[in-house]
């Protein structure tokens, strides 16, 4: 008797056994490109502070324009936040954030070569790439773990806060003594872009024709076939885009989306200002710039504290009033510590680096908790880091402002960091309210 043209296959639980497996490596694979796009949301930023010293040597600029290099990238998110979902309208959602990561990559690199020119284009393409993530980010998460965007969230979050610390922490190390060593501290972070456009390049592979992805959940079904591959006409892909920007134009007018927005915004504010200016309060109180650093490392590990503990608080209620309120309080704490015991330094550091790191958690959780589906959290993003790192954007200056005109006192500008904590606490309160935006 003749042997078998073909050898047997494998048995058929052997069959069973690796379909069921490979879901769950392609979502462990998802999982981990969405926390490597979140790791690079912050590096390319907290890197500029500590060697902001060497670039304006090396580059001879002044004080106001090295402050300009800080600022730019919250102005990018300001203007471009609003475009985002547009952008991911026109080119789907996994290709607008591959684009994304390939124009981060290619502003670090262009921001660490010379001549100076390259300096500023870099900055500017570094500040729009990120835009771009900011927001989609939120949308990605609420369209594929709608059941635990707060858990997803933190969980980004926190990889997001540690290569903040990582990244400020490297910064003059990897710099060195020699006066360009600034551009080896700030290109080097091309390298993590780069590997998350590639662990993340398999999904843009996944939908060679994607519909507007953003427009799904407003177009109904017939753009929701293109998830199963089937093609979407371009009538009701136009008619998927014309919904989304209508969604987009109407959030402007609801008041909670109002609410998230600003509590979005000032809790921005009281980050950056304090990534720029809480080493230099320190150190006005006779804390030395070494001690002064390792406290701005320390506000960041706490930031990842306050990441992992509001995330894992967030998803259990359905209104998150209390958490708001807490943060918004401690932050408040933080800002009189300022004033009234500057010495005590550290432990003001970590207090508002906790408050602020499970702020952020709550305001991006926020995104998805108080809309429906997916294209009504990419809107709602897009409206809140738009108005909100504006805000973001004119809080560094403005404390820097106050501090030189009362002669080089930090508490005129505390005390406006008070008032704005306070209404921190308001907004936040308003917008944890287990309220949908209609």
């Amino acid at each position: 008797m003749s042997a078998p043209r073909n050898p047997p296959g494998p048995p058929p639980e052997s069959e069973a056994a690796a379909s069921a497996a490979r879901p769950r490596v392609r979502g462990a694979l998802a999982l981990v490109g969405l926390l490597l796009i979140a790791s690079n949301l912050r590096a390319g930023i907290t890197s500029v502070g500590p060697v902001v010293g060497l670039i304006r040597a090396d580059q001879h600029l002044s004080a106001v324009a090295a402050s300009v290099i800080v600022s730019t990238p919250l102005v990018a998110f300001a203007l471009v936040s609003p475009i985002a979902p547009a952008v991911a309208a026109r080119l789907g959602l996994e290709r607008a954030l591959g684009l994304a990561l390939a124009i981060l990559a290619c502003g670090i690199v262009l921001r660490s070569t010379p001549p100076q020119l390259l300096l500023w284009v870099g900055t500017a393409l570094l500040g729009v790439a990120i835009a771009l993530l900011n927001v989609l980010l939120s949308a990605l998460v609420k369209r594929d773990y709608p059941d635990r965007i707060a858990p997803i969230t933190g969980l980004y979050a926190s990889v997001q806060s540690a290569m903040a610390a990582l990244a400020s922490g490297l910064a003059v190390p990897l710099a060195g003594e020699h006066p360009s060593g600034w551009r080896l501290a700030l290109g080097v972070w091309a390298g993590l872009a780069l590997i998350a456009l590639a662990v993340f390049a398999p999904r843009l592979r996944a939908r060679p024709h994607p519909p507007t992805v953003l427009a799904h959940a407003a177009a109904g079904p017939a753009e929701a076939r293109a998830d199963a591959g089937a093609p979407v006409p371009a009538s009701a892909s136009a008619a998927g885009s014309h919904r989304a920007r209508t969604r987009a134009r109407a959030m402007w007018t609801s008041p909670l989306a109002w609410q998230v927005t600003l509590f979005m915004g000032l809790q921005s504010l009281a980050f950056y200002v304090l990534i720029a200016w809480l080493s230099s309060m320190e150190q006005s109180a006779g804390i030395t710039a070494a001690r002064a650093g390792f406290h701005l490392l320390l506000f960041n590990l706490c930031a990842l504290v306050g990441n992992l503990l509001c995330s894992s608080l967030t998803h259990r209620t359905s209104d998150q009033r209390l958490i708001a309120a807490g943060c918004s309080l401690v932050l408040i704490g933080a800002y009189v510590g300022l004033i009234l015991a500057p010495q005590a330094g550290v432990v003001w550091a970590c207090a508002s680096g906790f408050a602020g790191g499970a702020t952020i958690v709550l305001a991006l959780s926020l995104f998805g908790l108080r809309t429906r589906d997916h294209a009504a959290a990419a809107a709602l993003s897009g409206m809140a880091q738009a108005v909100g790192y504006a805000i973001a954007a004119v809080g560094p200056i403005l404390i820097g402002a106050l501090h030189d005109a009362a002669g080089g006192s930090w508490t005129p500008g505390l005390l406006v960091l008070i008032g704005a904590g306070a209404l921190q606490l308001l907004f936040g309160v308003l917008a944890s309210r287990p309220r949908m935006v209609q």
